[in-house]
C-alpha cells in the first residue's frame, strides 16, 4: 500500500467517524435555518454578472451561463431577472424559483452565488478566427498534427444583434497559449509576448469602439493548440490630462518662428522685386550701350578711311611743298592748299563732334549700367540663411530657384567690378581724342589763316620753308594720330563684340531676377499658410488631448446588467469567452470529464485526495 492509499484510507475513516455528527449537526443547522429563516423580503447592496460564453474554433458562438453574485444587506427574499433557459444554486442546495423572467431565492448568507443559462442571446462582438498553413486557409478541424508556417488572423467587429453599450465602452483582452516546444518563431507586431511558464503567451487589447484585427506568425511542428482566452471589462480608467505647458511653449515658439519666417520671406519678396527692377533697367541701360557701341564700330571703318584720305591728301601736300622749295613756285597752288587745309580741319571737326556725342552717349549708358550693377544688393546672404530657408518648409524647388537667381546676381555684380576699370577708361579716352582732334583742327586752320593773310606780304621763300617744317611735322603727327584713330577703332570693335557677351548675361539675369521674384512670390504664400496653419498650434494641441481623453476616458460609466434592463445595484458586468482548443479528442475527453459540475458530495470527497 503506497503513501497516498495509506492517506487516503486514514482520511476517509476519519470522516466516516464523524459522518454521524456532521450529519446530525448539518440537520440540526438545516432545522436551525428553517426555524430562524425570515419571512419578509431580503435586500442587496450590489450585483454582478460574470458572462462566460463559448466559441467554436473560428470564432462562431456557442453556449453561455451566466454567474450572477449578490452582496446581501438584509437576509430573505431577493427577485432578479433574465431569460435564462435553467438557473442553479452555486451557494447552497436550496433550490431557486424561476417563473418565465423572474428569478426569487432566499438566502441568509452575506454573498450569494447563482447560474442562468442563456440561449440565442447575442454577445455585444462578432469574432472571427482565420487559420493558414503554408499560405493556404484550413479549417481548424484538419490543423491537428500538422507541421509548418501557422498565421492566425483575429478579427474582432461590433455585433448589430447584441447590446451596443458594452461595445461602446469594454475593452477587450484577447490572450493565445502557446507550447515553447511546439511553436517557434512567433510574431504578433499588434501584441505582447511574455513567458507563461514553459508557454509563451500573445495578447492584444481592442480598445472600446474599435473593430480590430490581429496577426500572429509562427512555426509549429504537430499542432495542438489551447482555447484563446477573451476578457471583456469596462474601461472605466480616469484619464489625467498630461502636463503639456512645455510642448505648448515649444508649439508657440514654432508658431512665432514660422511667423517670423514668412515676415522675413516678404522682406526677401520685396528686396527681390527691387532686384528685378533693378535689373530691368540694368538690361534697359546694357541695350542702349550695346546701341552705341555698335554705331560706334559702324562709324569706325568711315571715320579711318576718312583718316587716311587726309593722312593721304597731308602726304602729297608735303611732298608738294618739298618740290616748290626746291624750284619755282606757282602761288596759285597756295590757294588750293588753303581750300584744302579748311576742308581738311573741317573733317577734324565733325570726327571731334561725333567723337563727343559717342562720349556723351558712351557716359549716359556707362553711368546707367553703373546705377544698375550697382542696385544689386552688395550684402551676402549666408549659408545659415539659406540653409534655413530650406529647413523653413517651403517649396524646395522654388528655394533652388532663389539660391540659383541670387547667386547669378552675385556673379554679374563680381563681373562688372573686374571689368569697370576699363569701362571708366573709355571716357577719358574718347575725351581726350576729342580734345586733340579739336586742337588740331584749330591748328590747321590757323594755319590756312596764315596762308592767306601772308600771302601777299611773307617772303614766299621763307614762307615756304616754314611751311615745309609745318607741314613735315603735321605730317608726322598726323601719321601718329592715324595710327592711334586706327588702333582706337580696333578697340572698340573688340568692345562691341565682347560686350554682347555681358549684355547676354545681363537679359539672363533680368529673365532670372524675373522668375526669382515670382518663386518669391510663391514662396511666401506658401510661408504665409504655414504661418496662418501654425498660428493656432497651442490650440490645436490642447484640443487634440481633450478630444483623446475623451475618446478614451470611460470612468463615467454606469453598468447596467447584460440579461435584464429590470435588474437595480449592478456594480460590474465582465465576460470571459473562449474558443474551443485544438486538441486530441481523448485529451479533449478527459478535460471535458474535469470540467463537468461536480455534486456537493464530489467536492467533498476531493477533500481528501
Amino acid at each position: 500500500m503506497n503513501m497516498k492509499l495509506k492517506r487516503t484510507s486514514a482520511a476517509f475513516t476519519a470522516f466516516l467517524l464523524v459522518m454521524p455528527t456532521f450529519v446530525v449537526s448539518a440537520e440540526t443547522n438545516q432545522d436551525s435555518k428553517k426555524e430562524d429563516a425570515p419571512k419578509g423580503q431580503g435586500s442587496y447592496t450590489e450585483k454582478s454578472e460574470v458572462v462566460y460564453a463559448t466559441l467554436n474554433a473560428s470564432g462562431g458562438q456557442g453556449a453561455m451561463y451566466v454567474v450572477n453574485n449578490f452582496t446581501i444587506d438584509e437576509p430573505g427574499k431577493i427577485s432578479d431577472y433574465g431569460p435564462y433557459t435553467s438557473v442553479q444554486n452555486l451557494t447552497d442546495p436550496s433550490a431557486i424559483q424561476q417563473k418565465e423572467d423572474r428569478v426569487q431565492f432566499t438566502t441568509e448568507e452575506e454573498e450569494f452565488y447563482y447560474q442562468g443559462d442563456l440561449k440565442g442571446v447575442a454577445l455585444p462582438w462578432d469574432f472571427d478566427v482565420a487559420y493558414r498553413l503554408e499560405g493556404k486557409s484550413v479549417k481548424p478541424e484538419d490543423l491537428l498534427g500538422k507541421d509548418g508556417e501557422l498565421e492566425i488572423q483575429i478579427d474582432s467587429s461590433k455585433n448589430d444583434k447584441g447590446e451596443e453599450l458594452f461595445f461602446e465602452n469594454y475593452l477587450l483582452q484577447i490572450t493565445l497559449t502557446f507550447d515553447s516546444e511546439r511553436y517557434k518563431n512567433i510574431e504578433a507586431p499588434d501584441g505582447t509576448i511574455a513567458n507563461a511558464g514553459k508557454n509563451r503567451q500573445v495578447t492584444f487589447t481592442a480598445m472600446p469602439e474599435k473593430e480590430e484585427s490581429f496577426t500572429i506568425k509562427t512555426d509549429v511542428s504537430d499542432l495542438e493548440m489551447e482555447a484563446i482566452e477573451i476578457a471583456a471589462v469596462p474601461s472605466s480608467m480616469s484619464i489625467d490630462a498630461p502636463d503639456a505647458d512645455d510642448m505648448q511653449k515649444d508649439m508657440t515658439s514654432l508658431s512665432d518662428a514660422t511667423a517670423e519666417i514668412n515676415y522675413g520671406v516678404g522682406e526677401l519678396k520685396n528686396g527681390i522685386a527691387e532686384l528685378n527692377n533693378g535689373a530691368a533697367s540694368l538690361y534697359d541701360g546694357s541695350a542702349q550701350y550695346q546701341q552705341g557701341i555698335n554705331e560706334l564700330q559702324g562709324s569706325s571703318a568711315g571715320l579711318v578711311e576718312g583718316s587716311a584720305s587726309i593722312q593721304s591728301a597731308l602726304q602729297q601736300v608735303n611732298e608738294s611743298v618739298q618740290i616748290a622749295g626746291s624750284g619755282g613756285i606757282d602761288v596759285s597752288q597756295f590757294t588750293e592748299l588753303e581750300n584744302g587745309l579748311r576742308e581738311f580741319a573741317g573733317g577734324l571737326e565733325e570726327i571731334e563732334s561725333g567723337l563727343t556725342n559717342l562720349n556723351g552717349q558712351y557716359s549716359q549708358a556707362h553711368q546707367t549700367l553703373d546705377e544698375t550693377i550697382k542696385s544689386i544688393p552688395a550684402e551676402p546672404v549666408s549659408e545659415a540663411d539659406i540653409q534655413a530657408l530650406y529647413d523653413s518648409g517651403a517649396d524646395q524647388e522654388v528655394v533652388d530657384r532663389l539660391v540659383q537667381h541670387y547667386e547669378a546676381a552675385r556673379a554679374t555684380r563680381e563681373t562688372y567690378a573686374g571689368v569697370q576699370e576699363a569701362f571708366n577708361a573709355i571716357n577719358p579716352a574718347l575725351e581726350t581724342s576729342s580734345g586733340s582732334l579739336n586742337e588740331m583742327s584749330a591748328n590747321v586752320y590757323s594755319i590756312a589763316d596764315e596762308l592767306n593773310s601772308s600771302l601777299s606780304a611773307i617772303d614766299v621763300e621763307a614762307s615756304i620753308a616754314q611751311l615745309q617744317d609745318g607741314l613735315q611735322t603735321l605730317t608726322a603727327n598726323y601719321n601718329n594720330f592715324h595710327s592711334g584713330l586706327v588702333a582706337y577703332t580696333g578697340g572698340v570693335e573688340e568692345l562691341a563684340g565682347s560686350y554682347q557677351q555681358v549684355h547676354n548675361g545681363i537679359s539672363g539675369l533680368t529673365g532670372g531676377t524675373s522668375e526669382l521674384e515670382a518663386g518669391s512670390a510663391e514662396l511666401q504664400n506658401g510661408t504665409s499658410q504655414l504661418a496662418s496653419s501654425t498660428s493656432d498650434l497651442p490650440d490645436q494641441l490642447q484640443k487634440e488631448i481633450d478630444d483623446m481623453i475623451s475618446e478614451y476616458d470611460k470612468s463615467d460609466f454606469e453598468p447596467v446588467s447584460f440579461v435584464s434592463d429590470q435588474n437595480e445595484k449592478v456594480e460590474t458586468v465582465q465576460f470571459v469567452i473562449k474558443t474551443e482548443s485544438i486538441k486530441n479528442d481523448e485529451k479533449e475527453n478527459g478535460a471535458a470529464e474535469d470540467q463537468k459540475e461536480k455534486s456537493f458530495w464530489d467536492r467533498l470527497k476531493a477533500l481528501f485526495n
